[in-house]
């Protein structure tokens, strides 16, 4: 059984600092930590690199909080999917490149990706 959820992994993966970050300023640590599931596409610390960087400083201040949210929670559906559960349900050029699939924590599942998706 994994005892770890959402946050907790996250929060010891020396690649998604950003994330934690982002996450915490935005007010979901609660949210991801709670039982759900959630199937979470996890952006990398290099997802955000590639973002300009006055864009990712800008996001973190907490008068944008709101924003913020919107397009974290844009990376975050409601169930545990796998990638062959996600094959299924993906639409042509509907997520970023999985770079580390299934990692599973307690509480769903985490699909590493390699870039910010951007809600409309």
């Amino acid at each position: 059984m994994f005892t770890k959820d959402i946050v907790d992994n996250a929060v010891n993966s020396a690649d998604h600092t950003t994330l934690v970050a982002a996450v915490k300023v935005a007010g979901l640590v609660d949210t991801l930590k709670s039982p759900g599931p959630f199937t979470v596409f996890g952006q990398t610390n290099e997802a955000f690199d590639k973002r300009p960087t006055a864009t990712v400083e800008t996001l973190v201040k907490p008068e944008n909080r709101e924003t913020l949210t919107k397009i974290l929670t844009y990376h975050v559906v409601p169930g545990r999917l796998s990638i062959a559960g996600l094959r299924k349900q993906i639409k042509e050029g509907g997520i970023p490149a999985i770079t580390i699939p299934n990692v599973f924590p307690c509480n769903g599942v985490i699909q590493v990706v390699d870039s910010v998706l951007q809600p409309n």
